[in-house]
């Protein structure tokens, strides 16, 4: 069957093509290396190239392609990476460029212009930059990216999922005390009882899980320096053999590994990063910072269920929390949304309505257990 609107198709594509080079300006601009900010210059230059065969395609066929700006999702990552440097949302990037690295496969005009090899080449460079370390990148791609690793997981989706464990368990909890029809006061206190037990129960959680994994990684890099004092050459050979597998022949990879450990400390500090994928100045991070961020992450989601109890009383104080921790759901989808790739408004309605599904089953449930304990 042929195609009934292939200008449709070819808009989503310029769009989609404006929205990468964008956010890879952008990230070109925020990056303060510049061997890593001229990689993702380059990466922005190809995709305007792309927008541009997509712009020759609409004229082909006499359709124009109007005026086409960069929409929300690569405008918001584009702000938090300038917020919070580019690293923060590199994992994210990684998982939308891996989920769109087919999109090409199936159109012909594409498949001609030679775009879905590029769009691979790209995943790869993304997927080498976010990794722990870089490997799967070559030639100048792997002199660029070397020795740049991530602070650690998907930060972007970790504090939105943080901020959601807060409001939707302080949520259930306010709405289920509140079905029991109990005083305002005492829905408050447990509102704010239930916030500080959970942001310290995630903070604690945090922290025991960042020291557990610092522990292990410092275990594994000691080992890693007596095999270094005990056995150099068969260290010398393992470092050899992951430079090949990073694209080097084997003169090349033996003769950086020799270079490598020429310098005890270096050697070292390179197969801690090489081989275990461990940082040694970082260790993971700051059990501390963790810990803090889980606090404050938990505590910003669960007081918007609360927060109406400290003015309002009965019907307006649960109809009023139900309506803020609505916004809240929705907001939270949209946050979603930046990093699964789904549509704004369909992340804000899922989250919305499994939110309020969950406070109104707790709710219900309070009203029962009121009226058996009160009779």
């Amino acid at each position: 069957m042929a195609e009934s609107d292939p200008a449709k198709r070819y808009r989503a594509n310029l769009q989609g093509e404006i929205d990468s080079a964008g956010l890879y300006g952008a990230l070109a601009d925020t990056e303060g290396d510049p061997k890593i900010s001229e990689v993702y210059r380059r990466l922005s230059a190809v995709e305007e190239a792309h927008a541009e065969f997509w712009r020759g395609q609409l004229t082909k066929i006499g359709a124009t392609a109007g005026s086409v700006r960069p929409e929300w999702r690569p405008r918001a990552l584009a702000w938090l990476a300038r917020r919070f440097g580019p690293q923060f949302i590199l994992p994210t990037l990684s998982t939308l460029e891996q989920r769109d690295v087919g999109t090409y496969d199936r159109q012909p005009e594409a498949v001609a212009g030679g775009l879905p090899s590029a769009e691979r080449s790209h995943n790869r460079v993304v997927q080498a930059l976010a990794s722990s370390f870089p490997g799967g990148a070559t030639g100048s791609t792997l002199a660029q990216v070397e020795g740049r690793h991530r602070a650690g997981g998907n930060a972007l989706r970790a504090a939105v999922l943080g901020a959601n464990d807060g409001l939707m368990s302080n949520l259930s909890l306010v709405m289920g005390v509140a079905g029991a029809e109990v005083a305002g006061k005492t829905i408050l206190l447990t509102g704010i009882a239930g916030l500080i037990a959970g942001a310290c129960s995630m903070a604690i959680g945090e922290w025991l899980s960042v020291t557990s994994s610092r522990e292990l990684s410092q275990k594994q890099i000691d080992i890693e320096a007596d095999e270094l004092a005990n056995a150099p050459e068969e260290e010398k050979e393992e470092l050899v053999l992951i430079y090949q597998a990073k694209g080097l022949d084997e003169t090349q990879a033996r003769a950086l590994a020799d270079r490598l450990m020429s310098n005890k400390d270096t050697a070292l500090d390179t197969l801690a990063r090489e081989e275990l994928g461990v940082d040694p100045g970082e260790l993971g991070g700051s059990p501390y910072a963790a810990a803090a961020s889980s606090f404050a992450l938990f505590a910003t989601g669960a007081i918007f269920p609360v927060a109406p109890f400290f003015w309002l009383h009965g019907v307006a104080a649960i109809a009023t929390s139900a309506a803020l921790s609505g916004l809240a759901l929705m907001a939270i989808g949209a946050g979603t949304s930046l990093f699964t790739g789904r549509s704004f408004a369909f992340s804000a309605a899922r989250q919305l309505f499994s939110g309020l599904a969950a406070a109104a089953i707790t709710y219900g449930i309070g009203r029962l257990i009121g009226v058996a304990v009160t009779g």
